[in-house]
Order: structure tokens, then sequence, then C-alpha cells
């Protein structure tokens, strides 16, 4: 009997290691890292959050000199740096080039950007149905080549809504509405997007 608790006593110890070896994190723990990631890029940014319900009262802008962002339902937070060509806005099968800087709040550091390098402009096709908008890279797109995926990230569509050709938005895109790598490390990035209807 004893030999056999001790059996059981050595199991028991044995699985204890394991599990405090395990350093894989949960989904849960991925996002509650995410979410502190965003709150302290907002802290060390010193913007300003202001409610859906602020953004409205303002004629959907965002205040510059305060460092206003609008925290949207989608989970993506957005500041209007130039809202554009009042009335000229995107439409069905548009093709939109964008020039950005995409910098991932999680990790600290610049992953992409075609702000400065002329011949590096990135374009997708902007589709639109009665209950959905999406993007899809242009197969010479630097960005579907250098994330070997098509879509665009649902966080940058969210702008269109407030928008028109021209503009100038900084985003900062939670996980679930960026791009499939933001979605499958779990990876909050920060944008700052100028678009063109082409």
């Amino acid at each position: 009997m004893k030999k056999l608790t001790l059996l059981f006593l050595l199991l028991m110890a044995a699985c204890i290691g394991f599990q405090a070896c395990d350093d894989t994190m949960t989904y849960a723990e991925m996002k509650e890292r995410e979410d502190d990631a965003i709150a302290a890029f907002i802290r060390d940014s010193s913007i300003t959050v202001i409610s859906q319900s602020q953004f409205f009262a303002q004629d959907t802008t965002t205040n510059l000199e305060r460092n206003e962002y609008v925290q949207l339902a989608s989970g993506v937070y957005m500041q209007i740096v130039d809202r554009g060509i009042e009335g000229d806005t995107v439409r069905n099968n548009d093709e939109i080039l964008v020039r950005f800087t995409e910098y991932d709040i999680l990790d600290k550091y610049l992953m992409y950007s075609n702000l400065e390098v002329a011949y590096m402009v990135d374009g997708f096709r902007y589709t639109e149905t009665s209950s959905s908008i999406a993007g899809i890279f242009m197969p010479d797109s630097y960005y579907y080549n250098y994330f070997s995926s098509s879509a665009v990230p649902a966080g940058w569509l969210v702008p269109w809504a407030y928008i028109y050709n021209k503009s100038h938005v900084k985003l900062i895109v939670p996980s679930d509405m960026g791009s499939s790598t933001a979605m499958s490390s779990v990876i909050p990035y920060y944008y700052d997007i100028r678009y063109q209807i082409y």
C-alpha cells in the first residue's frame, strides 16, 4: 500500500512539474495581454479616447490638438487627421490605393511602411454588399506579397463610413479586426494610413 501511495504521489508531482513547464498561453490570456498592450499604447501616446456619442456630437470629427481617438463599436480606435474631399465617397468595386505604416503594438516595432517609398503603393478592391464590406489586395500589392494574404484587414475598412477620397486616418486595430497574422497571433497593430480612390 505504501508503494502504491508513493507511486501516486510521484505521478502527481510529475504532472504538476510538466504543467508548470507549459508556457503556452490560452486565448483568454492572449486577449488580456493584447488589451494591456493597447491600454499601455494609449497611455504612452497621450491619446484621449472619446465615446461614439461624443464623436457624433462633434460631427464625426476627432480633435487633433487633444489627440482624440474614437473607440468604435468594432473595437477599432480611429483618429481622423484629414477627412478628404467631401462628397467623393467610395463605391462598390472601387480600387483604393494606400500608403501606410504598420506598427506592432505588442512587440513595439515597425513592421512595414510604404509612406516614404514612391514606387511602393499598395492597392485593394473595395467590395460592398447589402450585408458586408470587404477589401481584396491586388496581386501586385507589396502587402499581399509580404504577408501572403489577399484579405484587407477589416479594421482598414471601418473608417469609410466617415471619410472620403484622399483621406488620412490613424487606427489602433485589435487582432480580431486585423490581418490574418494579427488574428492568429492575437497582436494589435497601429496604422497611419492615407487612402486614395484610384
